[in-house]
């Protein structure tokens, strides 16, 4: 009988370990449970996690894409918040893919000699260098961190899974689906609290943190949507489905009560037609110049006339656009005013470094006044940070955070506009200027508010920003056709 056992565990060694240490385990996470130490009941969950991304790295990246729209802030550690399970997730998919790299060198070099992905490296590099100079290094340095573990997935990684347009395709859908999911929840909460303004702002929490967020991820994803549905399909049922996808995401754009999100949806139809009409990238940009100079040359007049608005938000959609211009009354327009101007005297004292990446929300508190404080204010941050991807960037990293911001921004948008007019293939041109508007709709937002450094929207814009890239590298244009 002894011998008998002997043979029997020779043949049968690996599975014999495995009950073992499975068993051991659960005897050992009973004792830590009852105890009140929940963490061990995530091992099998990350032993399963780690082999996808080792084996499927793909898979995994578009796994991360389809959890993030549910991804809930959890505190792991006193004074460590991750957005649970996508940024671990993220840190682990990075560390994978690095290595990877490091070993097989399969890396295109063509991404990383793009013009885009050259102006993100001179992005980052400024990123380090004003966190070593930082008011607050270990805020910034954190702050660098989450924005490595953004990138290198969705953009670094991005550029190489999207070789083929169905893999493209994949991810956008694999966001949209819990996207829309979020959306329809939201809408029945909607409805029954429809007279309540403040509840419509939080109908979409736990998963978005307030409406603005909500808002401008549905705007990223309407006009790439919108273009899919246009499509011929040759399946009658997808198509319906993209078109009954694309309705959600109108309605949830409408129920977001964001007005940036509205402004930036219609800035990009306006952008449409204009390079449906052929007009130059570089006339593009010196209207939005000369707009920007306007509103300086004459910005005492312009004040004065949009502070005579005294229409504060509202449930009805007519007196919620009205709300736009109100900046007298309406406590988020008026905070908006207060945290830019803040955000201003910080970079007058120090133009060159900024006072370090993510430390704005810690230091503005003393550079407020109080003839410009709303009756939302606060000192300590606890409601956001300077709301302008553009403005924000001058307080925390000087004047070269804010051109390099720009730079990557324009670079991105001049490349897809490229793409669509010069692609060889009318799918190609298609998926362009979807992406193209899709990100325009958050360049036209970055003006009044922030949320790169959230992993709710870094996914989409640097998904979506891998996505021309590739559409650029990789596939051909009418000229080489020759």
């Amino acid at each position: 009988m002894t011998q008998d056992l002997k043979t029997w565990f020779k043949k049968n060694k690996t599975a014999t370990i495995a009950v073992a240490v499975a068993l051991l385990f659960s005897i050992i996470n009973a004792i830590m449970l009852s105890k009140d130490f929940y963490l061990l009941i995530g091992i099998p969950l990350l032993g399963l996690i780690v082999m996808l991304f080792v084996f499927k790295l793909e898979t995994g990246l578009m796994a991360t894409a389809l959890f993030t729209p549910f991804a809930i802030d959890f505190a792991l550690f006193p004074g460590m918040e991750l957005s649970m399970p996508v940024e671990p997730m993220m840190i682990l998919f990075s560390c994978i893919f690095m290595f990877r790299v490091l070993v097989a060198k399969t890396y295109n070099t063509a991404i990383l000699k793009h013009p885009v992905s050259l102006s993100i490296f001179a992005m980052l590099i400024w990123m380090l260098i004003t966190s070593i100079t930082s008011e607050m290094p270990q805020v910034s340095f954190k702050y660098l961190a989450a924005r490595f573990w953004f990138m290198i997935p969705f953009f670094f990684a991005a550029t190489q899974v999207f070789r083929s347009t169905i893999r493209i395709k994949q991810f956008f859908w694999c966001y949209a689906v819990s996207l829309i999911t979020v959306i329809l929840i939201s809408t029945v909460k909607t409805m029954s609290n429809f007279s309540d303004l403040q509840t419509l702002h939080r109908v979409m929490k736990p998963f978005y943190n307030d409406h603005t967020a909500y808002g401008v991820a549905i705007a990223l994803f309407v006009p790439v949507a919108f273009f899919l549905a246009m499509e011929k399909q040759k399946n009658p049922f997808f198509k319906t489905l993209t078109i009954a996808a694309l309705v959600v995401l109108i309605i949830g754009l409408g129920f977001s009560y964001s007005r940036a999100a509205w402004i930036s949806v219609v800035g990009a139809i306006a952008v449409y037609y204009a390079i449906k009409m052929g007009m130059k990238i570089k006339w593009m940009l010196v209207i939005a110049a000369v707009g920007v100079a306007f509103f300086f040359t004459y910005q005492a007049d312009v004040l004065y006339k949009l502070g005579k608005n005294n229409q504060d938000s509202s449930y009805n959609l007519a007196d919620q656009v009205k709300s736009i211009s109100n900046i007298s009354t309406d406590a988020s327009n008026v905070e908006r005013l207060n945290r830019w101007a803040s955000a201003l005297r910080m970079f007058e004292e120090r133009p060159i470094t900024g006072w370090g990446p993510g430390t704005y929300q810690f230091i503005y508190g003393k550079y407020q006044r109080s003839y410009q404080l709303s009756t939302i204010s606060t000192n300590s941050g606890n409601l956001g940070n300077a709301h302008s991807e553009y403005i924000g960037p001058l307080a925390d990293q000087g004047v070269l955070g804010t051109l390099f911001t720009v730079l990557v921004f324009g670079l991105t948008f001049a490349t897809g506009i490229k793409v669509y007019r010069t692609a060889r293939s009318k799918r190609i041109s298609t998926l362009a200027i979807a992406f193209t508007l899709g990100l325009f709709t958050y360049y036209v937002h970055g003006i009044f508010n922030n949320f790169l450094d959230t992993d709710k929207l870094s996914v989409p814009f640097w998904g979506f920003t891998a996505a021309i890239v590739a559409l650029d590298v990789y596939f051909p244009k009418k000229e080489e056709s020759c």
